[in-house]
């Protein structure tokens, strides 16, 4: 579900067919702070559901500047006509996507997922959500007048 936090960019990525061809493909990039280490994006293509996939936020951030990922996912910074692309590359069994999306608009939504949980925050937050359970799972099990700390869960 999302909630009015969460942050999402709407634009078209080019699905590269050959070095010669490309087929645009509507695409939504999806940010929660209540999934912080994550970038969801879907896929509308011509199916009754996109197709979703999900990876690493740090992923998209390092690959705006240099080559990296491994296994299922990988992205880096390409240059394609004199415009400044992120290209994704998205393995599956099915076989694998190249996909390209403007630099620009991706840094600047990258930005503002930054802003809203900073590099480090999503430990932090973690760690108090873990907390939180803790004590909620217990019921409040500390008693009257007794104050956990987020070091005794």
């Amino acid at each position: 579900m999302e909630s009015p936090a969460d942050l999402r960019l709407d634009l078209v990525m080019d699905l590269l067919l050959s070095p010669e061809e490309a087929f645009p493909v509507p695409a939504r990039l999806a940010y929660s702070p209540d999934d912080p280490y994550a970038v969801h994006v879907a896929f509308h293509v011509d199916s009754a559901q996109p197709i979703g996939w999900f990876f690493a936020r740090e992923l998209l951030v390092q690959g705006l500047l240099r080559p990296t990922g491994l296994g299922d996912v990988r992205v880096w910074p390409a240059v394609v006509d004199g415009r400044r692309m992120v290209t994704l590359m998205l393995c599956s069994p099915e076989g694998d996507a190249f996909l390209q999306a403007p630099a620009a608009r991706v840094a600047a939504w990258m930005r503002q997922t930054l802003r809203l949980v900073p590099p480090g925050g999503a430990a932090e937050r973690a760690r108090v959500e873990r907390a939180l359970a803790t004590l909620f799972a217990a019921g409040g099990a500390a008693g009257p007048g007794v104050r956990p700390t987020l070091n005794d869960m």
